[in-house]
């Protein structure tokens, strides 16, 4: 997949980029720029700078989430497994 220039607005700046997915850039340049909207509206006295490290702590906190949950499904899911084989295991076997 050849990287395709584009143009995003974040908190009033637009940012020249060569994305490979538009869609997805797209999306996250969104859900950044209401970050800080939003941040802004709560802290309106903080600088840019200040509102893009507290957007930048938030979505590493939403992926830091996404991920735990993503461990514990697939930890549940393999001991789903573990049982069904043992259950397989035992029918086979003639238990």
């Amino acid at each position: 997949m050849e990287a395709k220039s584009i143009r995003v607005r974040i908190y009033g700046t637009d940012y020249p980029l060569k994305v490979d997915d538009e869609d997805l850039t797209l999306k996250a340049a969104e859900h950044l720029d209401r970050m800080m909207q939003e941040l802004h509206t709560q802290i309106p006295d903080q600088p840019p700078t200040t509102l893009a490290v507290l957007s930048a702590l938030n979505v590493a906190e939403e992926l830091t989430h996404e991920q735990n949950e993503k461990k514990q499904l697939n930890r549940k899911v393999e001991q789903e497994l573990r049982s069904i084989s043992q259950l397989l295991d035992g029918v086979l076997d003639g238990d």
